[in-house]
């Protein structure tokens, strides 16, 4: 049963008058209401003319579906996702885009009234993204005839040039109200999207607004995103919401966000906020079942790799909302058969790197998984092949996300492929070293901790704990800022503030030469030749098959070692 809604108001016309520059940046959806028409001479008049004028339209009643994916990062096939379900993991087979093409079609066919929008993290993610720069993706997105589209904080990789290329290749639209092109000397210019696009059915207007993560210059490596200008959501957001509510006079107001869990309920609790009836976020991989109700609007995330689908269903009678209902749809690969056309497109695109992508290289006796905020055996496998490769005290990786699950099979061996490979790791970065105090170690961690935990939401990056090797570390996820870190030992032995300490870790593009994981001013620091792929390679060559189990170097004492989402504060479980 659909839950009673009432229209939020916007911003008074008083308000609006003073914005009136902002008019006309939006693109539109909305269907011409235009009849056909009939020919006649020149002013002449007909009865039925006469009846038109004054019959009203005819009521307007049914329901609207608006589907949103997120974060999919170019997972094309089913995979083995993981659940987590009376304290413990399962796992089944989700996703794939032709299982995804089979459930849009099966809803669009059972209702017409339906909108279909992807939340960002297309591009980045995969073996067959890498070798195509993202384009094999194009036509396969295209193909499932997607609404609307919001760039993420991945869809940068390639570099701007090749980020509007290729968003430009999409078919549908595209919104983002907070990236502006760099003009040089900190000037902005024109917005690199329209900010915001409208779609109309059974006689309700609806708007959408785009925000993207405004830490991409420092979450993603410098280089990716240079030439374009982020600005925090909150500073845009009102002005578009009120050119929406005002001027578009829509009925309902959606901003479709790539910000993180997070940040998006932190902003969903600004006045800023008023006037829209849901975030639809994206970022952080969180699985949003109910609603979050916030202050102004509600929040919701459709987990990732194109596991789930999020369903808001409006209840419309006489053009006006009368009701609502959101769920989670699992895209069970076994209930959702590929979808025969999309999946030979998706075939032919891979056919030139399918045994690339496939051949194995080694086999881990666990499930490798990226789920948990503390530790995982994907990240515990990284920091055992960097260990094997460098001779450092410490070894460093960054707390990623993306990747999905991989179960192990009837034969207790999970394989470990080249695909997979690139799955953990897109980017195939130079291993850097250097020297670090101790002292500066620690104020990393402290940094490092605060961006996952920190009581502000807007001063959270979206990453999980950060990853390491060689040091043990005991902490408080909610205790003060700079307070969190409560011991560390490297080797067995206190960390010593003065020491000087190796370390190791990926280079970024675009980082200043004594930048390592994001601590400043490492001495020393210099690439050895070796890359992280080949590096992965030659471990698993050596060493397969490996048990990368967590082994508690970063130990939580004021949650559990198990805790699968940074968010707090809200009615809100990760499963």
């Amino acid at each position: 049963m659909m839950k009673k809604t009432e229209k939020k108001g916007g911003a008074s016309r008083r308000d609006f008058l003073k914005t009136g520059t902002l008019l006309g940046l939006g693109a539109t959806l909305a269907p011409l209401s235009t009849a056909a028409a009939v020919a006649k001479p020149l002013g002449a008049t007909t009865e039925a003319d006469t009846a038109a004028e004054d019959t009203p339209p005819a009521p307007q009643s049914g329901t609207i579906t608006l589907l949103q994916t997120t974060d999919v990062h170019c997972q094309i096939h089913p995979h083995d996702e993981m659940f987590w379900e009376n304290n413990g993991m399962v796992f089944r087979k989700t996703a794939g885009y032709a299982q995804l093409a089979t459930l849009f079609d099966k809803v669009r066919k059972q209702n017409p009234n339906t909108f279909i929008a992807d939340t960002g993290d297309m591009f980045q993610g995969s073996e067959l993204s890498v070798k195509t720069t993202g384009k094999a993706f194009v036509p396969i997105l295209n193909a499932l005839g997607y609404d609307l589209y919001l760039p993420g904080n991945w869809e940068v990789i390639y570099y701007k040039q090749a980020m509007q290329k290729l968003l430009g290749g999409l078919d549908a639209p595209k919104v983002c109200a907070n990236m502006y092109h760099d003009l040089g000397d900190g000037k902005r210019g024109e917005l690199v999207f329209p900010p915001y696009t409208t779609w109309s059915r059974l006689g309700v207007k609806i708007g959408f607004i785009g925000l993207t993560d405004h830490l991409v210059p420092l979450r993603q490596s410098p280089n990716y995103s240079k030439g374009i200008i982020y600005t925090k959501p909150e500073e845009s957001l009102g002005q578009w919401v009120q050119v929406l509510r005002e001027q578009e006079q829509c009925d309902f107001v959606i901003v479709l966000a790539h910000l993180g869990l997070s940040q998006q309920v932190h902003l969903a609790n600004l006045s800023v906020c008023q006037g829209v009836d849901y975030i639809f976020g994206g970022d952080t991989h969180e699985r949003v079942r109910e609603p979050i109700v916030c202050k102004y609007a509600k929040v919701v995330e459709p987990g990732a790799f194109g596991s789930f689908v999020g369903r808001l269903e409006l209840e419309v009678k006489d053009g006006k909302i009368v009701g609502e209902r959101y769920d989670l749809l699992e895209v069970d690969a076994k209930k959702y058969k590929p979808k025969k056309a999309v999946q030979t497109l998706i075939d032919n695109l891979e056919a030139p790197f399918v045994a690339s992508i496939n051949k194995v290289h080694g086999y881990s006796t666990v499930p490798l998984y990226r789920y948990f905020v503390v530790e995982n055996t994907i990240d515990t496998l990284i920091l055992d092949a960097l260990d094997w490769r460098v001779d450092t005290e410490i070894v460093l990786s960054n707390g990623f996300r993306f990747c999905p699950p991989r179960n192990v099979g009837p034969d207790g061996l999970a394989p470990i492929t080249e695909g997979f490979i690139f799955d953990m790791l897109p980017v195939d970065s130079q291993i850097r070293t250097g020297k670090v105090t101790g002292q500066q170690l620690l104020d990393w961690l402290e940094k490092e901790l605060n961006n996952v935990f920190a009581k502000d939401a807007s001063k959270r990056f979206g990453g999980w704990v950060v990853k390491f090797k060689g040091m043990l570390v005991e902490f408080m996820a909610f205790a003060e800022p700079g307070k969190r870190v409560q011991k560390v030992t490297v080797n067995g032995q206190p960390l010593d503030p003065a020491r000087i300490y190796t370390v190791a870790a990926c280079e970024r593009d675009g980082d200043p030469p004594t930048m390592l994981c994001r601590i400043q001013n490492v001495q020393d620091a210099a690439n050895t030749p070796y890359t992280l792929h080949q590096t992965m390679r030659d471990y698993l060559a050596a060493n397969s098959p490996v048990t990368p189990k967590p082994r508690g170097y970063a130990k939580v004492l004021d949650a559990p070692q198990t805790l699968l989402t940074q968010v707090t504060g809200v009615d809100y479980t990760f499963r």
